[in-house]
């Protein structure tokens, strides 16, 4: 006990309850049957006795009450209008694109593309979508992974539709016909529910920093909040349904709800993890998930050569009966699934909700 004391002394003093020194050696590595060594039940009944043992010169500073409006709200106007922005240039870089010709129009989409680009970097570097302290923003390559995502949302659907029929022959216009039809309805939806994912983020952490104010152990307090993370996802898909019925409404195009609604849950996934200090997986599926659309295309182009024609049987088949739009909502379907486990086990968890900086 006393090493483990010595080795955890800062966030024993730190600490403002037992609860809060539980999140911590849950974050550590610290579970129940490390517990069972030192002859307690639990993680809880360890940092109780934890927190009994650490001498205090002083009473902590008290936590603030449930539901005060913190001091001041300037940082949540901040992230407010920032994610807003990716939304408001898409659609302005839509508008142009479809009211220009030629090389304006070429320069326009390069300029409005890179705007919204570093719009959404700006957007995921703060607030509630924005990586905890002590996560580089950078480090892992989330941001280049959405990006190409989007990318491909737009692009995607009608290059694979082009690949199977023999072409593309031409480069894309930037419109819903041609030879390499663009989808902006679904890129325009997910640009602009940026805003409604930031508050539905904003929500969980406040929610679940109120349980773990109240809750009185670990497990209590991770069945309190799974609720609160299915809701947050309820709530976020709900949005993004009626913003990809309205795009879809205001561009004329099809509303492909499947394909928006399963790489908006992907997105979604990802940056919850990586705003709670999770990185890793949502790298590592936002990677699979963008190498897994790029393969779909390449194996088309791939069975063209000679004796290759197998290798575009399995895109060709799903194309044929179920549309080019299959082969997206099929990947970013079963990566958003592979995110929501390691989602459900890691965002219920004490430590994912730990005080490190004031709340947003």
């Amino acid at each position: 006990m006393k090493a483990l004391m010595h080795r955890h002394r800062d966030l024993c003093e730190r600490a403002v309850d037992p609860l809060e020194i539980a999140a911590g050696l849950e974050a550590h590595g610290v579970t129940d049957r490390t517990a069972a060594r030192f002859r307690h039940r639990d993680v809880f009944s360890l940092a109780e006795e934890m927190y009994a043992r650490v001498p205090r010169d002083a009473d902590p500073p008290a936590r603030p009450a449930p539901g005060t409006p913190p001091a001041s709200p300037a940082p949540r106007r901040t992230w407010a209008l920032l994610t807003l922005l990716p939304g408001v240039l898409g659609a302005a870089t839509i508008t142009g694109l479809r009211l220009t010709h030629g090389r304006t129009r070429l320069l326009l989409v390069t300029v409005g593309a890179l705007a919204v680009v570093l719009a959404l970097r700006a957007a995921l570097r703060r607030g509630p979508l924005g990586p905890r302290e002590g996560i580089r923003a950078g480090a892992h390559r989330s941001g280049t992974w959405t990006c190409w995502l989007l990318v491909h949302a737009a692009l995607g659907d009608g290059l694979l539709r082009a690949a199977v029929a023999g072409g593309p022959d031409d480069l894309p216009a930037g419109t819903g016909g041609g030879a390499w039809p663009v989808a902006l309805a679904p890129v325009l939806a997910l640009l602009l529910s940026c805003a409604p994912a930031a508050w539905c983020a904003h929500l969980l952490s406040v929610r679940a920093r109120r349980r773990l104010d109240t809750s009185h152990g670990l497990e209590e307090f991770a069945a309190s909040v799974r609720p609160l993370l299915l809701g947050t996802f309820a709530l976020y898909l709900c949005a993004l349904a009626a913003l990809t019925a309205l795009c879809a409404a205001a561009l004329g195009e099809p509303a492909g709800y499947a394909t928006t609604l399963t790489l908006g849950t992907l997105l979604l996934a990802a940056r919850l993890l990586h705003a709670h200090g999770f990185p890793h997986a949502p790298a590592a599926a936002l990677a699979g998930a963008a190498a897994a659309e790029a393969l779909a295309v390449a194996t088309v182009f791939a069975g063209r050569l000679p004796g290759c024609g197998f290798l575009a049987v399995p895109v060709d088949t799903l194309v044929s009966a179920r549309g080019p739009s299959a082969v997206a909502a099929l990947v970013c379907g079963t990566a958003a699934l592979a995110l929501l486990v390691p989602a459900a086990r890691t965002l219920t968890r004490a430590s994912a909700h730990a005080r490190t900086a004031p709340p947003c």
